[in-house]
Formats: structure tokens, C-alpha cells, sequence
């Protein structure tokens, strides 16, 4: 079975940082899922928002950035944005109480995607792109983004172990125009299926009989990546037998772990990839090593 530190592997370490990529090759992983999004200067940088998170963000003095004036990635240039220091949680907030394990790296800064690349040599990458169609100005558009990630990934001699996710159907489609033998993955939660067409590119559900492994597999996507808890046995049997991988996220918990391994999940996606290991260790599976996605079906 396939596993991913989701983030880097955020549960142990800042997430999306060089420090946090480090753990992969530590614990022996498949790979590193992360996010990607452009600088003003037209960079491809490696963060989960669209703007810094003030919950790991803190200037050059040390000031924690306030919610309401976190900047946007695609406002700073890179040279702007190594200003800021993300590696460590804002104490008292919810996210430091979600992860109370996660060990600070002062000084851990935003780290461009080729970077990430090259720390993550050998490894299966999972590449999330992050835009939104209810809200365009937040990020470049995803065109360009998804040309500066293949560009990328040129670059690095990388196209083959990498697949590209996206909530955002529309990525998926210009990065097959794009660079059509690059994987692509449909990343899909309740809220964006429910919008319907906004986020699966005009896609109608209703042609499919309501049937979203069907709706995925007609994007040309070899790969589908549901919420963990929306995934039921029917779902990953009709997957299966369209040619589909099945990665649910983001499994933390005992009983999610033993669930998807239950199912017969492809692989997780998981902010304690540690605690993963071990289940599936007890299931008495062993984790499958780079190479995954060079496996999977065009």
C-alpha cells in the first residue's frame, strides 16, 4: 500500500518545508503530498493557502502576521516572501491543538517547488494546485500554474513520478493540454461536489447516474482522491474496475487507518504517516516504495 505524508508530514513537522519533506526519506515513505501556487514574480512555491497562514506565518521581526492582513501569494515575489518564517504553530491556536506533536524548525521558510523537487529525490510526488473557482483573484489562473509546475518538473526530470491533484477540474484539463503524459488525480470532497459544475469543470453528475468514479474516469484522470470519510467498499470496487488508483485523505485516526486498508484503498494520504505505517504493518501489508505512480496507468 502507497502512503504519503500529507503536507510534508505536518503531524511531526512545519508543514510544506524542506524540514518537513526531510521525514519522507526518514520513514521510508512512498512519497509527499503537497501544495502549489505562483509568486508575483512567477514562481512556483510550495504553500497550502492561497495567502500566508497566519497560524505558522511570522514576519521578519518575529510578529505573528495577523489574520486580516496576510498577503497573498501571488502579491509578494519570492525575494518578498523569504522574509517570513513558517516553522513553527502560533501558540493557543486550533491548529497547534490539533498537532501538539509537531516538532518547531525556526527559520523554516516557503520553499520553491523546485527545491521541494530536488529534496524529494526519488520520491513519488503528489502535487496539489490550488485554485478556486468561486473566488479567480485569489491565484493565478490555472493555466499558468499548471505550466509552471510542469516546467518544473521538466526541469527535474520528474513528469514520470509525479501526479497532479486539483479540486479544481480545470487544472486538470490544462495540464493534459499541456503536458499529456503527466498523471492527473481528482481530488473531490462534499462541498465541491456538491457545487456541481463550478469545480468539476462543468462536469453534470447527472450523466453519470451520480456515479463520481465514472465522472472522474471520463476527465482522462488515472488517479481519484476522495475525502477519507466519504469513501464507502461500492465506491472503491467501481474505481478499481474503471482503472482508477484510490488515495483518500487525509486519514490520521486508528479506526480511519483500518478502515481504507478494510476497503482495499491503493494508498493513504497522511499527516501521521508514522501511525499509518504501523497499521499497516499490523494488517500485514508493507509500504509500497517510489515507483508507485511510475506504475500507474496513462
Amino acid at each position: 500500500m502507497a502512503l504519503f505524508g500529507h503536507r510534508g508530514a505536518r503531524g511531526l513537522l512545519p508543514e510544506n518545508t524542506l524540514e518537513g519533506f526531510a521525514s519522507i526519506a526518514a520513514l521510508d515513505l512512498t512519497g509527499a503530498e503537497f501544495d502549489v501556487g505562483l509568486t508575483a514574480d512567477g514562481v512556483a512555491v510550495v504553500h497550502h493557502d492561497p495567502r500566508l497562514n497566519p497560524d505558522i506565518a511570522r514576519d521578519a521581526d518575529g510578529a505573528w502576521l495577523a489574520p486580516d492582513a496576510a498577503p497573498l501569494l501571488r502579491e509578494r515575489t519570492l525575494a518578498d516572501l523569504g522574509t517570513f518564517d513558517v516553522g513553527r504553530l502560533r501558540p493557543g491556536s486550533d491548529y497547534a491543538a490539533r498537532y501538539p506533536e509537531q516538532t518547531p524548525a525556526d527559520g523554516a521558510r516557503i520553499p520553491t517547488l523546485d527545491a521541494v523537487i530536488a529534496a524529494l529525490s526519488g520520491r513519488d510526488l503528489l502535487i496539489e494546485v490550488k485554485t478556486f473557482p468561486d473566488r479567480p483573484g485569489l491565484t493565478a489562473p490555472p493555466e499558468g500554474i499548471a505550466q509552471a509546475v510542469i516546467a518544473c518538473l521538466n526541469r527535474h526530470d520528474a513528469l514520470d513520478r509525479a501526479v497532479l491533484f486539483a479540486f479544481d477540474w480545470r487544472v486538470l484539463r490544462a495540464a493534459a493540454a499541456a503536458a499529456p503524459a503527466l498523471r492527473r488525480c481528482c481530488l473531490t470532497e462534499p462541498e465541491t461536489v456538491s457545487a456541481g459544475p463550478l469545480w468539476l469543470d462543468g462536469c453534470d453528475l447527472g450523466a453519470f447516474g451520480g456515479n463520481l468514479p465514472r465522472a472522474v474516469a471520463a476527465t482522462g484522470a488515472v488517479c481519484w482522491a476522495p475525502f477519507h470519510a466519504t469513501l464507502e467498499e461500492d465506491d472503491v470496487r467501481e474505481a478499481h474496475a474503471l482503472g482508477l488508483a484510490v488515495l483518500p485523505w487525509t486519514v490520521n485516526a486508528p479506526e480511519a487507518f483500518d478502515r481504507m486498508i478494510r476497503l482495499g484503498v491503493d494508498g493513504m494520504i497522511s499527516d501521521r504517516p508514522d501511525l499509518a505505517r504501523a497499521a499497516i504493518g499490523r494488517a500485514g501489508l508493507q509500504v509500497a516504495g517510489p515507483g508507485f505512480v511510475a506504475a500507474m496507468a496513462r
